[in-house]
């Protein structure tokens, strides 16, 4: 069963949630290039510091350097059973760079799910993203609000909303990814790899839907 997946789908269409709930019951990694992207912000490196201005603009991170960091990532013993990427490829010469790593590595890419949200609703999702400055926790104001209003619920730290989660931030983001990566859409589509799934739906709806693809 080939289970090398990519995740596609603007910022806040529920990908890492989804993510997350796959490798426990598939156990293959989530490889978030978001994730990796903000531990190079983290560690303060000059590599670090290009990233973050990058990311505060809402911008694309370049594909060269995003390319180096998926193929080192992709390399690792625990991708050979499987993997979910998410958030990369962002655009065909991202796509095509990921069959000639994956080419390397002797593998093929088995599924392009593609997770469909509208503007707003992925606008209503980020907007109401606040974390714990002290331990991390992420909340949602809606779906998933802190017993005590701007306090973590675990360690009583201070929550605080990033600062790419602001909304004209978000709006920018959306345009960014529909512009750049509708093309990634469509090359996937033409290698018969594509899966759209609404994205809007529940957890349990969409993990089903992901886990019946597989197993068809």
């Amino acid at each position: 069963m080939n289970m090398n997946m990519v995740f596609l789908g603007p910022p806040g269409a529920g990908k890492g949630t989804y993510a997350k709930e796959l490798v426990r019951i598939l156990e293959i990694p989530h490889i978030s290039t978001g994730d990796m992207f903000r531990e190079a912000v983290a560690s303060g490196s000059e590599l670090g510091k290009k990233v973050e201005e990058i990311l505060k603009k809402g911008d694309l991170v370049p594909d060269d350097l995003t390319i180096s960091i998926v193929k080192e990532r992709l390399s690792h013993e625990d991708c050979k059973k499987g993997f979910i990427l998410d958030g990369f490829p962002r655009t065909v010469d991202q796509a095509k760079a990921l069959d000639e790593i994956l080419t390397s590595l002797g593998r093929e890419l088995g599924y392009a799910v593609y997770f469909e949200v509208s503007e707003d609703i992925v606008v209503k999702r980020i907007t109401n993203r606040r974390i714990c400055k002290k331990c991390g926790k992420i909340y949602n104001l809606i779906t998933l609000p802190p017993k005590i209003d701007g306090k973590c619920d675990i360690c009583g730290g201070e929550l605080y909303q990033r600062e790419d989660d602001r909304e004209e931030v978000v709006r920018n983001r959306y345009k960014v990814y529909m512009n750049n990566t509708y093309p990634v859409i469509e090359y996937y589509q033409k290698q018969n790899k594509l899966f759209t799934i609404d994205g809007a739906s529940g957890v349990d709806s969409v993990i089903k839907e992901v886990l019946n693809i597989i197993r068809r």
